[in-house]
């Protein structure tokens, strides 16, 4: 994939709440193009969420997700200068790993 992950994480009061942006096109393999042709599936199925290498989240996706993604989730601890890493996994193999510090 050409475009990064957005990943905003901050902690207030004990709460790390963290918002990510994932680009990708989320292809069902239900559509067709102009020509009338199915456009292949390409879809994330896996997701997966750690803060300073502790699992938080760990989610199953499919074709119903839509295109380039919105996560948005909470857990308790995290200070500020730790780190929050998200990966995702698609159907086709591909994989992106981004990183980003607490505030």
């Amino acid at each position: 994939m050409a475009s990064p992950m957005r990943i905003r994480a901050k902690t207030t009061d004990g709460i790390t709440e963290v918002k990510a942006l994932m680009s990708h096109p989320m292809e069902t393999g239900m559509r067709k193009d102009a020509e009338g042709k199915p456009i292949p599936a390409h879809y994330i199925t896996e997701v997966t969420a750690t803060h300073n290498d502790k699992l938080v989240l760990h989610a199953y996706w499919g074709p119903a997700v839509s295109q380039n993604p919105f996560l948005n989730f909470q857990f308790k601890g995290g200070a500020a200068g730790d780190t929050v890493t998200i990966k995702w996994v698609d159907n086709l193999g591909e994989s992106q790993t981004e990183q980003a510090t607490l505030s």
